[in-house]
């Protein structure tokens, strides 16, 4: 079995960025337009044709059996208009990543957006995140460590500003992929340097205040292999022994997925990185959607790197699903032996 641990719904229906378009302009004319919820006219047929001919053909062809599926992380926007535009743009997001999962319920796992705003607290985040556990049976989110889209207005993640949502994710069994949307800052780029920064920064961030030890139960994803963490794994190692940073116990709480691009990468990633906090995940289609020229396959096809990686049968099953099926327990698969 092969789980992807990160997929995002980057082929959503016109009707849905239609949608966002006009909400987005109604807040730029007024900052303070609450606006209403609405209907995002998508019908499944519409949802159908996003997926079969593009995320789930791809997933067949790869021999990926289930994709943890969320909202695409760029459309997140956390940082446009208030806390009202996140509230009803991250409902709809989510409602339709429920229904592609009761369209589709062998082959993707739900995993919400939630409602971040700027120098706003975390109230409407933990409601939805509520919502979508208790009652559409989500099995996980993403957060946003930056919502103000790259320029790190906000609170660190061990503040306690975080702390209800970390509780609540506690509480309900539920993990965290951390990650960033789109930049606003013109210093960097959506997906390559805010994206792989924004990796380091959080793992950073709970390694150096020792947070993570206050909640027992939180468990994080920190996407992109890590960002630059495992290509720097000694100077991450080493100033902890220093400065009496617990690395050791940091790794009961954080995971790294192998969305990692070519084939020394992934060598790198599962040589210091304990094959025990690495899940499968691939995060296609996404931001790498060429051929490379060397393997003739898409960059983005990271089950070809693992398979080359020189790793034992025992060691991949662990990457490919029995570490996702530990780090999402509500993750409800029979596994044949």
């Amino acid at each position: 079995m092969i789980i992807d641990c990160h997929g995002h719904y980057t082929t959503a229906p016109a009707a849905v960025g239609e949608w966002r378009q006009t909400q987005v302009a109604a807040v730029e004319r007024d900052h303070s337009f609450v606006g209403e919820k609405g209907v995002i006219a998508v019908t499944d047929d519409d949802i159908r044709g996003s997926i079969e001919s593009a995320q789930l053909q791809a997933q067949r062809e790869r021999g990926i059996d289930l994709t943890i599926f969320s909202p695409r992380a760029s459309w997140m926007g956390h940082h446009i208009g208030n806390v009202h535009t996140s509230k009803y743009w991250s409902q709809h997001q989510n409602e339709l990543i429920r229904r592609v999962c009761d369209l589709f319920p062998d082959s993707f796992a739900p995993v919400c957006q939630l409602p971040q705003s700027p120098g706003e607290p975390l109230d409407e985040s933990v409601r939805e995140l509520e919502r979508c556990v208790v009652e559409m049976g989500f099995v996980g989110c993403n957060v946003n460590p930056d919502p103000s889209g790259g320029n790190w207005e906000g609170p660190p993640l061990w503040d306690r500003h975080w702390a209800p949502l970390w509780d609540k994710m506690c509480e309900l069994e539920v993990p965290a992929m951390i990650h960033v949307s789109a930049a606003t800052n013109r210093n960097l780029e959506t997906t390559a340097s805010h994206y792989l920064g924004a990796d380091t920064t959080a793992f950073t961030q709970a390694l150096t205040s020792g947070f993570m030890s206050d909640f027992p139960g939180l468990r994080w994803i920190v996407p992109h292999g890590g960002g630059a963490v495992p290509f720097h794994w000694g100077r991450f190692e080493g100033m902890a022994r220093d400065k009496g940073w617990d690395l050791d116990s940091l790794l009961e709480h954080v995971f790294f997925d192998t969305c990692v691009y070519h084939q020394a990468g992934i060598d790198l990633l599962v040589r210091v990185v304990p094959h025990e906090n690495i899940l499968f995940g691939s995060e296609m289609i996404g931001a790498v959607r060429g051929i490379d020229p060397d393997t003739g396959r898409h960059y983005d096809d990271t089950g070809l790197y693992i398979e080359r990686s020189g790793l034992t049968e025992d060691e991949k099953r662990k990457i490919y699903f029995e570490n996702a099926l530990r780090v999402f327990p509500r993750l409800d698969i029979e596994v044949e032996a």
